[in-house]
């Protein structure tokens, strides 16, 4: 058991260092290119926390543990929401000022809504992988091409997107580390998903619960820094934007991505247990954004308490699952 643990530990921290790295050099060699800043904040680096989660669920389909690559993407959304926001929040009661977000949030519970219908025969072709990734670049290229068509300078969002852009390097050090995490990032996941699967085989559990727990939390791990450091600087919007993105590319770019190289079937649990649970946080998070009894805009602490809870006990409930009705 111990080689397996060593191999998950070394796996998420190679993983979120080489994930950085790839942000670092896309982003300083999209400059060097002459790429706007805009655009390299809302795509690479916007979708950068999420390179983990993706290389991990393409390893897993690869591999032939399906569970473990829906676990994670349905995992991720959950702890991104229920933990991460959670957490943030009651450290920082977070603001919504931005109109980008406010066109994101309906957006989400519309790919939320599509996922499942897609989800709903308990199977991920390739075709439906083609439909869920075809699906995100068209919102990619939407956001871009509006934040570029009708800039809205007052827009705090987009401010704080470009504010957090790496630093710029030369074309030959941006090259190396573009190459450094491209190199690392699917050989940690690679790690990851053998100590993970090792793991499941030792306890008897699914690979789904190992994904939904484990490696869930530890891929999450560059959403809840970037939240942090984000609310810490009063970047409110781009607390929330990196959440929103990442979860809309977990269900469109991860589960499209995995699916497309290898048909997944779903364990039955997924669609009964685990969806419900991923939509009702969704939810909670609009109405909490939006609520229109609230004049500040402020999410409040209290919310960010009752989201941390609804966490821990979905993961109190997975726990109950594996250990008195898997394991038995």
């Amino acid at each position: 058991m111990l080689i397996p643990l060593f191999m998950i530990a070394a796996g998420f921290a190679l993983l979120i260092w080489s994930a950085d790295r790839l942000v670092l050099g896309a982003s300083a060699v999209a400059r060097n290119l002459g790429i706007s800043p805009l655009v390299i904040g809302l795509t690479i680096v916007g979708f950068g926390t999420s390179a983990p989660e993706l290389v991990v669920s393409a390893i897993a389909a690869l591999e032939g543990t399906p569970g473990l690559a829906v676990g994670n993407a349905l995992g991720s959304n959950v702890a991104n929401i229920g933990l991460i926001l959670g957490v943030t929040i009651l450290l920082i009661p977070l603001k919504v000022q931005s109109s980008t977000l406010k066109r994101e949030f309906p957006v989400l519970l519309l790919t939320t809504t599509l996922t499942l219908l897609i989800l709903l025969d308990g199977y991920i072709s390739r075709l439906d992988g083609f439909l869920l990734f075809g699906t995100l670049v068209a919102l990619s290229a939407w956001f871009v091409i509006s934040a570029l068509r009708d800039p809205n300078p007052n827009d705090p969002l987009l401010e704080e997107v470009e504010q957090e852009i790496p630093p710029s390097l030369p074309m030959n050090r941006a090259l190396i580390w573009l190459i450094v995490g491209l190199v690392v990032l699917p050989f940690s996941s690679q790690l990851l998903v053998t100590g993970a699967s090792d793991v499941a085989r030792m306890l008897g559990i699914s690979d789904t619960i190992i994904g939904l727990t484990i490696v869930a939390l530890g891929t999450s791990l560059p959403e809840l820094a970037a939240a942090i450091t984000s609310a810490a600087k009063q970047e409110d919007d781009l607390a929330l934007g990196n959440i929103l993105g990442s979860n809309l590319f977990n269900l469109l770019g991860v589960l499209g991505i995995a699916g497309m190289l290898h048909p997944l079937m779903l364990d039955h649990f997924v669609l009964h247990r685990d969806y419900p649970v991923m939509f009702a946080f969704t939810i909670a998070l609009a109405l909490l954004a939006f609520n229109p009894g609230r004049t500040a805009r402020h999410i409040p602490r209290l919310a960010g308490l009752f989201l941390l809870l609804a966490y821990i006990g979905y993961q109190a409930q997975l726990f109950w699952h594996v250990f008195l009705k898997e394991a038995a």
